[in-house]
């Protein structure tokens, strides 16, 4: 379990990259994290408001390098993107590299761990700053054994039509909706961008592929004596590329319900092979008979992403899903939200 400390001055690293799905991680955090970010470092963008590209996002400043941004006391630097491959872009190298001198921490979720890099290393040593790689699995790995099933609480995942939809968004708001309402509700965060809002966690989709559902038992584990546990979810059970980590997630949670998570508009996958989404009737029934295998589970709510789609569009879709599924549809960083909390707690 990959535990942060309670970082209060965070400054967020896009470089050339800021916008909402280009730098999802930094996008994510300014939502979530807003009062905690003190500025973005991105010489692209630098001077710019940091709103033009993320409009949600807090009016932090952007400066153009890190001894720009050394007046407002920053803690640590998050790397505020997550690229296909992992591997940190070259032109980021500088940035973390004076980060790590000025004695800044640095937390990343890239595949390619920092901690391994000669120079980051020596730089962390000598001015005492520390490399958090979050997806370097912890040990000793865990072979899943349904225990999940033994918790109090009740269980809901998150699960996609496809990847970078809003599954993580969908559990954090769903999450806020339930406090409010006085419930005890927890986040099992399972990717890297949950465990720099949360501030713990495991990466699932770094595992080896024998403990990915033994890391996604103990997150829930973690959370289960609250009443209800809200596990983030991974990929999509039909893309050829992510279907592993959601069936781990799906056998290491064993949840009790499942709200489905999709893109309004989106008819083909985002990454390759790029075929097309299987209609949503298909794909619940999909989740609910694996899931079924171990701990029987129903998709009871469907949430829709209506980022940068026409509100007619998605409320057309919207209806028609509702009509199709028979469950109750909502945008969950709307009011709506409540449609989706009472779906899960019945």
């Amino acid at each position: 379990m990959h535990v942060l400390p309670p970082y209060e001055r965070i400054l967020v690293l896009t470089e050339g990259h800021l916008g909402v799905f280009s730098s999802k991680t930094a996008a994510c955090l300014l939502r979530y994290r807003g009062q905690d970010v003190v500025g973005v470092i991105d010489s692209v963008a630098a001077g710019t408001d940091v709103r033009t590209a993320i409009s949600w996002a807090p009016p932090v400043p952007v400066f153009a390098n890190v001894a720009a941004a050394t007046g407002s006391q920053p803690q640590a630097l998050f790397i505020g993107i997550a690229p296909v491959g992992g591997a940190l872009p070259p032109q980021m190298r500088q940035h973390v590299r004076d980060a790590l001198q000025a004695g800044i921490d640095v937390v990343s979720g890239l595949h390619a761990y920092l901690s391994d890099d000669e120079e980051f290393v020596k730089a962390a040593r000598q001015s005492g700053a520390r490399l958090f790689d979050l997806r370097r699995p912890p040990t000793p790995g865990v072979i899943a054994g349904g225990r999940a099933r033994g918790t109090r609480c009740r269980r809901v995942l998150t699960v996609g039509t496809d990847g970078n939809v809003g599954k993580m968004v969908t559990a954090f708001e769903l999450k806020r909706a339930a406090q409010q309402r006085g419930l005890d509700a927890r986040l099992a965060a399972t990717g890297q961008t949950g465990i720099m809002i949360e501030g713990c966690g495991i990466v699932v989709d770094a595992m080896v592929a024998d403990f990915a559902a033994g890391a996604a038992e103990q997150v829930v584990l973690d959370i289960g004596d609250c009443e209800l546990g809200i596990i983030e979810g991974q990929g999509s059970i039909a893309h050829p590329g992510y279907s592993g980590v959601t069936l781990a997630l799906l056998h290491g949670a064993c949840p009790d319900a499942m709200i489905l998570v999709h893109h309004a508009g989106r008819t083909r996958y985002k990454a390759e092979p790029h075929d097309p989404i299987p209609p949503l009737g298909r794909l619940c029934a999909a989740y609910e008979q694996a899931a079924s295998l171990l701990h029987p589970a129903r998709v009871v709510a469907v949430a829709i992403n209506g980022f940068d789609v026409e509100e007619r569009l998605v409320q057309a879709e919207m209806r028609r899903i509702e009509r199709e599924l028979k469950v109750p549809v909502a945008d969950p960083i709307t009011p709506d939200v409540q449609r989706l909390l009472a779906a899960v707690a019945e």
